[in-house]
C-alpha cells in the first residue's frame, strides 16, 4: 500500500489572494501531491494550506511553497492577530497512511536542511522532530515571535537546527515539525470584547492560568492573584498549601494527576524559585491550546483552539465546556469553525455524541450523523462547512459506478446482456437492504417509551446494521470489479510459455478474488439476518414485518453469494483453498437456514398475537 503523508504549512499572509494563488500553484506543480484545502484569515493575516501525497513529492511541494512564500511575503511589514515568526510560520508533517512518526521526522529533517542551506532561513524542529526537550512545544519555539528573532538567534541555546543563526529580515524563521493530527478549531461568541474570549480560553487550555481568589465570578480575571510565599506554596486546583515546592509538586501529581513543573515551564517559570510567583491553576483539557481574539470580519470575538490530540480531547467536548463557561459569563456561543480539515472519525464521534444527548440512535446513515455534528456545533455559523471538502478520510463512494445509479438505472444495467453486474452484485444489494431494514426497525423502536428497556440493544443494533449496510453497498461494485479482474486476465496474451504462465497466474488470482468478495458478502449477510432476528424479537411490534422482510432479503443475499462462490471453485487449482471455501459455505448456509426459520416463526406468531 502507498505511503501517504499530510503537510499543513501556515503562511503569514491572509489578505492578498494573488500571493496565496502563487503558493498554491507551486504546490500543485508537484506530481502525486493533492492540495486539499486553502483556508485564509484576513484578521489573523494567516493562511493554512493542507496537502497530501507520497513522502518525497510532499517534501518537494513543501520546499517550493516555503521558497515562494519567502519571495512574496515581507515579514518586516506583517501584522496579524495570530502569533507568528516567519513567512512560513510552521510546516508540520502528519502521518496518514503506512507512515510512522519516525519516518515523518526524517522528512522534517530533510526539509529543514534544504530550507536552511538553500534559502538561508533559520529552521527549528519541533514536536516529535524536536532535537531538544525545550523545543518540543511550538509555543516555546515561537516565543518572542518575529520581532524577538534577533535576540533569540544571538543566544547560542537557540541556534537554529538548520540554517544560519542570523536574522532573515524578510522571511523570519520557520518551525518544521511532526505531530499528531491537529484540529484548528475556533468557537465564536456574541461579543466584541476580546478579554471575554481570553478569559474563557485561559480556562480551557492545558497550561491554565495564574490562580485568583475573591471576585472571580463571572470573570476570573477580576480576582486577586495568589502568590507563593516562604513556607506557603499554594495549589492552583484546591486549598492545599505546601511547606515546600516539592511538597506542592507531589500533591498536584497525587491528588490531581498533573505535572506542575512541566506546566510552570510552559509559563516560563522556574520550579526552583517560586517565592513571589503566581500559583498556577491548570486548565480543563489536556492537548488543548487556546487564545482569545477579535475578528473584524465577523464583528465578534473567537476562542482560537488547537487540539493536538483529538482522541484525548475531542472538539465537541471542548465546545460543550465553552458553552457552559460562556453562559456563566452572560455570553452565548453562536457557533464554531474548523480551520483546515477535520478527521472523519472526529466529526463522526461528535455526531454520535449529540445524537446520544438527544436520545437518538446513531444507527442512521453516516452522512446524517455528520450533518448532526455540523448542525449541533454550528459549523456553518461564520463560513460554509462542506462535509465532502472539509472532512479528511471521508469514505466517499462517488467513484463507485453501480451504487450511484438510480434504482431504475441499476436494474436496467443488471438486465443487459453483459456478465457483470450479475448475481454477486445483486446479492450484496439485497443484503444491504436487509441490514437497512434492521436499522430502521431499531430506530422506530427507540422512539417509543414503551420499549425503553431495550434501548441499549436497539442503539447497538442500529449502529452495527448501518456499518454492515455500508460495507455491503461497497460490495455491489466490488463484486463487479472482481469479475472484471478475471475477465481481463482471460484477455492477456498467451503466445509464449512465459505469457501463458503470467496469464494463468492472473486468472487464478482473479478467480480467488471472485470468490473472496462474495464470501465477505455471505458473512455480512448472515450478520444482517442475526440483527433482523433481534429486532423481530425485541423491536417495535408494529414494524415486525419490516424486520421479517429484512431477514428474507438478507437470506436471499446469503444464498446468492454462496452460489457465486461455488460456481468459481472448479476453476481454482489450489485444492486446500477450494476445500476451505466449501466448508465455509456449508457452515454459512446451515446457520442461515436456522436463523431464517426462527425469524419466520416469530414474525408469524407476533402477527397472530396482534
Amino acid at each position: 500500500m502507498k505511503q501517504i503523508v499530510e503537510c499543513v504549512p501556515n503562511f503569514s499572509e491572509g489578505r492578498d489572494q494573488k500571493i496565496l494563488d502563487q503558493i498554491a500553484e507551486v504546490i500543485r506543480s508537484v506530481d502525486n501531491v493533492q492540495l486539499l484545502d486553502v483556508d485564509p484569515g484576513a484578521d489573523t493575516n494567516r493562511t493554512v494550506f493542507t496537502f497530501v501525497g507520497e513522502p518525497e513529492p510532499v517534501v518537494e511541494a513543501a520546499f517550493r511553497a516555503i521558497k515562494k512564500a519567502a519571495e512574496l511575503i515581507d515579514m518586516s511589514k506583517h501584522s496579524g492577530a495570530h502569533p507568528r515568526m516567519g513567512a512560513t510560520d510552521v510546516c508540520p508533517f502528519i502521518p496518514v497512511s503506512n507512515m510512522t512518526m519516525e519516518q515523518c521526522v526524517e522528512l522534517a529533517k530533510k526539509l529543514g536542511k534544504r530550507v536552511g542551506e538553500e534559502l538561508k532561513i533559520p529552521a527549528y524542529l519541533y514536536e516529535y522532530a524536536a532535537t531538544k526537550p525545550e523545543r518540543k512545544n511550538l509555543a516555546t519555539v515561537r516565543k518572542g515571535e518575529y520581532e524577538g528573532l534577533p535576540e533569540k538567534l544571538a543566544n547560542p541555546e537557540w541556534a537554529p537546527d538548520f540554517g544560519p543563526a542570523a536574522f532573515n529580515e524578510r522571511a523570519g524563521a520557520t518551525a518544521i515539525g511532526v505531530r499528531e493530527f491537529l484540529i484548528a478549531y475556533n468557537v465564536t461568541l456574541n461579543t466584541r470584547e476580546k478579554k471575554y474570549a481570553t478569559d474563557i480560553a485561559l480556562e480551557l487550555r492545558e497550561k491554565g492560568r495564574p490562580r485568583r481568589v475573591g471576585n472571580i465570578h463571572p470573570f476570573y480575571t477580576n480576582g486577586t492573584l495568589v502568590k507563593h510565599q516562604e513556607n506557603e506554596f499554594f495549589c492552583g486546583s484546591c486549598d492545599f498549601v505546601g511547606k515546600t515546592p516539592e511538597e506542592l509538586f507531589r500533591h498536584c501529581e497525587e491528588a490531581h494527576g498533573y505535572n506542575l513543573p512541566a506546566i510552570l515551564d510552559e509559563h516560563g517559570m522556574s520550579s526552583k524559585n517560586l517565592v513571589g510567583k503566581s500559583a498556577i491553576k491548570p486548565g480543563l483539557f489536556k492537548n488543548c491550546k487556546a487564545i482569545g481574539w477579535y475578528v473584524d470580519e465577523y464583528h465578534r470575538t473567537q476562542i482560537s483552539i488547537n487540539l493536538t490530540n483529538y482522541k484525548i480531547t475531542p472538539p465537541h467536548v471542548v465546545l460543550e465546556a465553552t458553552r457552559k463557561l460562556a453562559a456563566d459569563r452572560g455570553l452565548v456561543v453562536t457557533g464554531s469553525e474548523i480551520v483546515g480539515l477535520i478527521p472523519f472519525d472526529a466529526l463522526l464521534q461528535s455526531g454520535i455524541y449529540f445524537l446520544e444527548k438527544q436520545g437518538k440512535s446513531a444507527g442512521i446513515p453516516m452522512d446524517d450523523i455528520l450533518q448532526t455534528a455540523v448542525d449541533s456545533m454550528g459549523l456553518n455559523d461564520v463560513s460554509p462547512f462542506h462535509i465532502h471538502e472539509k472532512v479528511l478520510g471521508y469514505p466517499d463512494m462517488s467513484g463507485r459506478k453501480l451504487i450511484n445509479m438510480t434504482a431504475a438505472n441499476l436494474v436496467h444495467e443488471i438486465s443487459r446482456d453483459t456478465p457483470a453486474p450479475g448475481g454477486g452484485s445483486v446479492s450484496a444489494l439485497s443484503s444491504a437492504m436487509g441490514a437497512g431494514l434492521a436499522s430502521m426497525v431499531a430506530g422506530l423502536t427507540l422512539s417509543k417509551k414503551k420499549y425503553a428497556s431495550v434501548k441499549a440493544d436497539m442503539v447497538e443494533i442500529g449502529t452495527k446494521a448501518q456499518s454492515i449496510k455500508d460495507s455491503l453497498l461497497r460490495g455491489v461494485d466490488d463484486d463487479t470489479d472482481a469479475f472484471n479482474a478475471y475477465f481481463n486476465a482471460l484477455k492477456m496474451p498467451k503466445k509464449s510459455t512465459v505469457e501463458k504462465k503470467k496469464r494463468e497466474a492472473a486468472m487464478q488470482n482473479g478467480l480467488k478474488q471472485a470468490v473472496t468478495v462474495p464470501l465477505k458478502t455471505a458473512e455480512e449477510s448472515l450478520e444482517a439476518i442475526e440483527l433482523c432476528l433481534r429486532v423481530v424479537e425485541k423491536g417495535n411490534l408494529n414494524s415486525v414485518t419490516d424486520g421479517g422482510v429484512g431477514a428474507e432479503t438478507a437470506y436471499a443475499g446469503l444464498r446468492g453469494a454462496v452460489l457465486n462462490i461455488l460456481i468459481n471453485l472448479p476453476g481454482i487449482h489450489d485444492k486446500t483453498f477450494v476445500s476451505q471455501m466449501k466448508k465455509q459455505c456449508e457452515s454459512l448456509i446451515e446457520k442461515g437456514d436456522k436463523l431464517i426459520a426462527n425469524v419466520r416463526k416469530q414474525v408469524l406468531d407476533k402477527i397472530k398475537s396482534m
